[in-house]
């Protein structure tokens, strides 16, 4: 019978634990590539553009369905980086710095 109980408790225990612990990159980043781009065309500026928002969805993550105060979070991020990334953009079609990566990092808080 203390057998019985010793197992149950260890049962009891056991299930409150947390199967595993994944930590989120404090600040995930994506390099986006546009070398290969001609920006200076409306074709050129699109592409990069698609690239940043992949990029900037990679960065940001998604979050479920019934995560309301997550959805939200998720929308701003996106926003956000977003914004900064199109900033670097614009330099990059500017010519300013056309040989270098524009890099997208989440400026989730």
């Amino acid at each position: 019978m203390q057998k019985l109980l010793i197992l149950a408790a260890l049962a009891a225990v056991s299930t409150g634990q947390p199967v595993s612990a994944q930590t989120v990159p404090a600040n995930p980043s994506v390099a986006v590539a546009h070398r290969d781009l001609d920006l200076r065309t409306e074709a050129g500026a699109k592409t990069l553009d698609r690239r940043i928002w992949r990029a900037v969805v990679a960065v940001c993550g998604t979050a479920p369905d019934y995560d309301i105060e997550g959805k939200n979070e998720v929308r701003e991020c996106r926003r956000d980086t977003r914004r900064v990334a199109s900033a670097q953009a614009d330099l990059a079609i500017a010519g300013a710095t056309r040989d270098q990566n524009i890099q997208v990092s989440s400026i989730r808080k």
